[in-house]
């Protein structure tokens, strides 16, 4: 047998077993679910070995997706991690035989708490089932090893069963991208729906604005040292007009006098704006539908709050 044979041998084995776990899903699911969207408060997710690894990342999967939770390792919890646990929480317990003596150890105790347990087992009569409040088998013949040792298959049908619970929990709740982003402020996820147009815009000295009475020297000097391609043209504070890289152009090509010429007659009269209040995301959305590589920011009143360009939306993580 050849490399390429054993690793499709292992695609097939673990593609069935999820075939026949999918199959075999019922009510317990669904009890399991209504158990987990009851708790009021973590879902505390524990295994030994590398039924331990999966349930840190069915904690961890869980707990980005709406639903409070943490991995608790057995054999750290008989030694003082037990207080982990509160009268509250739902208890998780994850062993594909039912009998890892670690966490077997710590049921009754969990019993004497009343905390519900959730078995996820490959065991229909094991130790962890007797305990389990609900229990979730996993239907696995054998594991993808050839010595039919190694976890491998079992694991693969447990983590599947996890982000099975976990979706399915997240769209009980309700659960939208805006809240997912919560859960992850610092992913591009996060900072593309939570960051403001404030959050990332510069503002006071660093607005270019000139006065709707500036020549056009003076507005081409005010765009150069601000080096944002545009600037705002103002009357009493309020914006009236835009001035841009483009604008330039197109006067260039008219053969204009920069210097005798006033800024109010070459703007492109109020212009495109942005509020304060919106989204970055809502920023660049907009400057690449009008294809455009910068903004000024009005207040309410439509006077210059703030200023952005690409690159800043580019820095900010947004694009």
């Amino acid at each position: 047998m050849t490399l390429l044979d054993s690793a499709q041998r292992t695609f097939n084995n673990q593609i069935n077993a999820l075939s026949v776990l999918s199959k075999m899903l019922d009510s317990s699911f669904t009890h399991t679910c209504e158990i987990l969207l009851a708790c009021k408060g973590k879902v505390v997710v524990s295994g030994m070995g590398k039924s331990g690894h999966i349930a840190n990342k069915i904690a961890a999967t869980l707990a980005s997706t709406g639903t409070p939770s943490f991995f608790m390792h057995p054999g750290e919890a008989n030694h003082g991690d037990f207080g982990m646990l509160s009268k509250d929480d739902v208890l998780i317990a994850i062993s594909n035989s039912g009998e890892t003596a670690e966490l077997i150890g710590l049921l009754p105790a969990v019993k004497r708490l009343n905390i519900p347990i959730v078995a996820i087992t490959n065991k229909a009569n094991s130790s962890l089932t007797k305990f389990a409040t609900q229990t979730l088998l996993l239907h696995v013949d054998k594991e993808a090893c050839s010595l039919g040792l190694a976890p491998t298959t079992s694991t693969t049908a447990t983590l599947v069963l996890g982000d099975a619970i976990a979706i399915a929990l997240l769209e009980a709740k309700g659960f939208t991208a805006e809240d997912f982003a919560f859960s992850h402020p610092g992913g591009a996820l996060g900072k593309r729906l939570l960051l403001t147009v404030a959050d990332v815009m510069v503002t006071g000295t660093d607005i270019p604005i000139v006065d709707v009475g500036a020549s056009l020297s003076q507005a081409l000097l005010e765009m150069s040292s601000k080096g944002l391609g545009l600037t705002a043209i103002t009357q009493h504070a309020k914006v009236v007009g835009i001035y841009t890289d483009g604008d330039l152009r197109r006067t260039l090509d008219k053969q204009i006098d920069v210097h005798a010429t006033a800024v109010s007659d070459v703007m492109t009269p109020n212009g495109i704006t942005l509020s304060e209040r919106g989204l970055a995301i809502d920023a660049l959305n907009l400057m690449q539908e009008k294809r455009i590589n910068s903004l000024i920011v009005v207040d309410h009143n439509g006077n210059a709050v703030g200023a952005l360009n690409m690159h800043m939306l580019l820095k900010a993580g947004v694009v």
